[in-house]
């Protein structure tokens, strides 16, 4: 209630009107699957175009499982694009990646990661038993992270300058700098106009002053030697900080933009002003913000190797030119580099259903597989492209496991529709079977594979239909609506399917809520069903089960303001308006059967939807009823004889 304490006018903003709810989008997809690149665990990002797709998750090129004799079809790409070629425009990806088994007499990594080492006998891509090394390895598992990389080490302009009383000062410095002064007096020696040595930088405070003061301890040579800022004040003194760059390259990517990333500290526990920024931390394996876990090409570790000192000294062990390179004003980034390329990088093992439900990490919370579609409430059209392939062919129990978790999926988020794929180069009634395994409301099943040219090998291929669907139910619902039955739809990639069907053979497989592919003369290659794989007849059609999710997650959303709002009658009828408004627009739009509102819809929130005990327990309860128009499934025209004579 406004306070009104002082005498005066008060101007006020009150409404007179109910909420509205806004329709949410039904276009969204998510697919789950291997790829060649890409991260696996991370919180997927929307995908809006193919490009996308290939800069995150690899290109078309065909994948290589260890444990499958033959190069398998990228379908995972082949999906995307289908996607997007038939009209989607927003994708989440969840890849999987089935790391192969360790080998006990092998010393490298074993997690599919392209990698090179740097060690004292230089760069090699077998991990050293033991001693110091640097690994750098792509960020991503995947056989397409080939990334040709250098490593340069820089040395800046000098940051030696003085104060108003001639005093010798140092600007940009921190603790931990690794420097390279010049021209400077030591203990054991007089001034050399050409003694230069690398130190680390240190601050303390002077004992008396307090003031804070910037020492050098030299780190190659010995004994270890302290030099004072205050004893620089030769005009021809400097101090250099030296830092790392490095340079990734994609190999396979002709396209790829050629980024370096300058200024990285050696020390791995340097800061600049409190953020850490180092080689180590940058390129971290779990970096500092989702952006460079997403972005950053490469992971950099370390093994043995402590301070900044340790590093250079390491670096400079493992290439003897790269001290007299650093001493060099004159030398070029190639002289100071060391060049590597990342490879060795697998696709790993075919991924099984353990990899498609997916895990959440327990130290870090990272999910993968399907668990991490969980988190993206956009979306409302889920599958797993490929996961069929090879379902005749002694993988029918890992397919027939991914088919259930999806449904699992989409029952649990309530607002989504499993598109499952039917295996490939299935007989009418091995696919008659396998549909027969499946009942639910929350999917829909779809028959045969659809045949394209591949850009790959230029061959005739056959792909999963779900990439497909999902496109088609996408540019249903953009060009018509949700309401609509995704059906009667042209594919517009196919250039044929992997069985030709005729009316009678999809009078056998529609009832039992088998969706087919059909070529029509004339009229190309077509959808030709939208059934749901579920034995309720009351939730038979896709249209009507997406309307429904569309219509839930609507008022779902749209009447959150209501939420521990004083639950009484006014309460009830802003809820009840809101929610008519809403339906009321549903149905000039034409989603609602019906001449008038009242035939189309009812809405109810009053004494007659709860009881004191529900008011008692917090509870508001809102009885909707909607009359969803259903699919002309059947179109039948009834001609009989008229005579010219007869009167009507």
């Amino acid at each position: 209630m406004p306070e009104y304490l002082a005498p005066g006018g008060y101007v006020e903003e009150v409404s007179f009107r109910s909420k509205s709810i806004e329709g949410v989008g039904t276009t969204t997809t998510g697919f789950v699957g291997p790829t060649r690149y890409g991260p696996v665990d991370l919180e997927p990002d929307v995908i809006t175009s193919l490009g996308e797709f290939e800069r995150a998750y690899g290109d078309r090129q065909q994948l290589i499982f260890s444990d499958v004799e033959n190069k398998m079809h990228n379908f995972m790409w082949h999906a995307a694009r289908a996607f997007f070629e038939e009209g989607g425009k927003r994708l989440y990806i969840a890849r999987t990646f089935n790391a192969n088994q360790p080998d006990p007499d092998l010393p490298n990594f074993d997690d599919g990661r392209s990698d090179a080492f740097v060690t004292l006998a230089g760069v090699s891509q077998t991990k050293p038993s033991s001693g110091n090394w640097i690994r750098f390895s792509a960020r991503f598992p995947g056989s397409a992270g080939r990334i040709r990389a250098w490593l340069t080490l820089r040395t800046g302009q000098s940051i030696l300058g003085k104060d108003e009383n001639n005093n010798p000062t140092v600007a940009g410095l921190f603790e931990g700098d690794i420097v390279l002064i010049g021209n400077t007096p030591t203990v054991t020696s007089p001034p050399s106009p050409t003694d230069e040595q690398f130190y680390s930088a240190k601050i303390e405070r002077d004992p008396q002053s307090g003031e804070p003061l910037w020492k050098f301890t030299n780190i190659v040579g010995s004994p270890p030697q302290t030099l004072e800022l205050r004893n620089l004040s030769d005009e021809a003194d400097e101090i250099r900080i030296i830092n790392f760059a490095v340079t990734p390259l994609a190999v396979e990517d002709s396209d790829a933009v050629q980024l370096v990333y300058d200024g990285l500290a050696l020390d791995p526990n340097h800061k600049s002003f409190g953020t850490p920024n180092s080689i180590f931390a940058k390129f971290a394996e779990n970096p500092m913000n989702l952006s460079d876990a997403r972005r950053l090409p490469i992971v950099v570790e370390r093994n043995g190797l402590e301070t900044g000192a340790d590093v250079l000294n390491f670096l400079m062990h493992s290439n003897g030119a790269l001290r007299g390179s650093l001493l060099d004003k004159n030398s070029t980034d190639a002289q100071r580099s060391i060049e590597m390329l990342l490879d060795g990088g697998n696709d790993g093992m075919r991924p099984t259903a353990n990899e498609y439900g997916g895990e959440i990490n327990p130290t870090t919370d990272r999910k993968t597989g399907l668990k991490a579609l969980e988190d993206v409430e956009d979306i409302a059209i889920v599958a797993a492209p490929g996961s069929t392939f090879g379902y005749s062919n002694g993988y029918s129990k890992q397919a027939l496991t991914i088919i259930n978790m999806l449904i699992s999926h989409a029952e649990r988020m309530r607002y989504r529709i499993a598109v499952l794929d039917s295996g490939n180069d299935q007989a009418i009634d091995d696919v008659r079977a396998m549909k027969a395994k499946i009942d639910s409301k929350y999917a829909a099943f779809y028959y045969p594979w659809v045949r394209v040219l591949d850009p790959v090998t230029q061959q005739e291929i056959h792909l999963p239909p779900s990439g497909f669907v999902a496109g088609i139910y996408a540019r249903n619902d953009v060009e018509r609506a949700v309401y609509k039955a995704p059906a009667n739809e042209v594919v517009r990639l196919a250039i044929g399917f992997e069985k030709t069907l005729n009316k009678a053979q999809q009078e056998v497989l529609n009832p039992e809520g088998i969706n087919c592919f059909r070529f029509f003369e004339g009229r190309g290659f077509r959808l030709w069903g939208a059934r749901t794989t579920s034995s309720d007849p009351e939730w038979k059609y896709v249209n009507l089960r997406r309307c429904f999710a569309y219509l839930e997650r609507s008022v779902d959303r749209g009447t959150q303001w209501a939420v521990f709002e004083p639950n009484g009658e006014a309460l009830w009828a802003n809820v009840r308006l809101t929610v008519q408004d809403f339906l009321y627009n549903e149905w000039v739009s034409g989603a609602l059967l019906g001449e008038k509102p009242e035939k189309a819809y009812f809405v109810r929130c009053d004494r007659s939807t709860m009881t004191q005990n529900d008011l008692d327990n917090g509870r508001l309860v809102c009885l909707v009823g909607v009359a969803v128009v259903k699919p002309a499934e059947f179109v039948i025209f009834r001609i009989g004889q008229w005579t010219a004579d007869r009167k009507v």
